[in-house]
């Protein structure tokens, strides 16, 4: 499923300012995300590219990854397919002819939660007779209309899987209908706020922080100003591959529109401070270990380890 309902071609994404869908930049070694990871309104999900699975390739001349082709019989593998060059094969005989490989291949999309329908391209098989002395036809042409016949149920399980991820997040997403309000800061209250889901206990924390910070309230980290600017400068930067405040909001149940407008004021009020606050003024039961089980989540352990950096003299009583 794609981040963009102005743009259907997911090769594509919607540009505010022209107020057009235009194309995702291509990337060699790498695959588009749907809609290059935003939406409508400019705000990021995910990365615009994600790199080739193993077994794929892709020049930077198409939005998806291409499988690797296989070298016929009598042909040997000169050069191996990598994440940018498709497999080169080499006659066996003499090792000097190279022949191109012809394989079915199918155009992949990027293999994460937001899966979208494939687009398969069958090549048929040609004769290598006339290459290789002492052989007869070797691929016989397959006709088009058994080639079609096969692709059918093909594509009938892609629809059905995607149908099922579908409904599967309408599920998610209607079973949080509570709407969350904040009132200590009135910029905050949005209507379209979905509940907090309440997060395990520490149990799985081996490390970082110590149990009396872990259990210490999450207001600490808002009035120990040297840890909040130094979370507020690795988590606010919006760096390719890194996830950040936007991701931590999201898993909050922030909305999208919220989000953006956040960092639309980041220049005079840090977007982790105005997450922090919404979320304390929420959740004033929250603590220090809630906000370290979603940093987790995330892989940011450099952010855990500035949390560790606060010390029980310096939380609040």
């Amino acid at each position: 499923m794609g981040h963009s309902s102005k743009c259907p071609d997911l090769t594509t994404r919607w540009n505010k300012k022209t107020s057009k869908c235009v194309s995702c930049a291509l990337r060699a070694g790498h695959e588009v995300t749907p809609n290059c990871g935003y939406d409508d309104f400019g705000g990021r999900h995910v990365t615009p590219t994600v790199p080739c699975k193993p077994g794929t390739f892709n020049e930077g001349k198409k939005a998806y990854c291409e499988t690797c082709a296989s070298c016929p019989p009598g042909y040997s593998t000169s050069t191996p397919c990598n994440s940018t060059t498709d497999t080169k094969c080499t006659e066996t005989s003499n090792g000097t002819t190279e022949v191109p490989v012809k394989e079915t291949r199918t155009t992949q999309p990027p293999s994460t939660s937001f899966v979208n329908a494939s687009t398969i391209e069958t090549n048929q098989a040609t004769s290598l007779s006339t290459n290789v002395p002492g052989t007869t036809e070797i691929h016989p042409q397959i006709p088009t209309s058994h080639v079609a016949l096969w692709t059918v149920p093909i594509l009938m399980i892609i629809v059905l899987a995607l149908l099922s991820v579908w409904f599967f997040c309408l599920k998610r997403k209607r079973g949080q209908n509570t709407v969350l309000r904040y009132s200590r800061r009135p910029s905050y209250v949005n209507a379209g706020f979905s509940p907090i889901s309440q997060l395990p206990s520490y149990s799985d924390l081996e490390d970082g922080p110590s149990p009396a910070v872990l259990s210490a309230p999450l207001q600490t980290v808002l009035d120990n100003l040297d840890v909040l600017e130094e979370l507020m400068i690795l988590l606010d930067p919006e760096s390719h591959g890194v996830k950040n405040t936007k991701h931590l909001a999201s898993l909050l149940s922030f909305p999208s529109t919220w989000i953006t407008y956040t960092y639309s004021m980041k220049d005079s009020k840090s977007p982790l401070k105005a997450v922090l606050e919404g979320v304390t003024s929420r959740h004033p039961d929250w603590t220090v270990g809630h906000l370290t089980k979603l940093l987790r989540q995330m892989d940011r352990n450099d952010t855990i380890a500035v949390l560790a950096k606060i010390r029980p003299c310096e939380m609040a009583v």
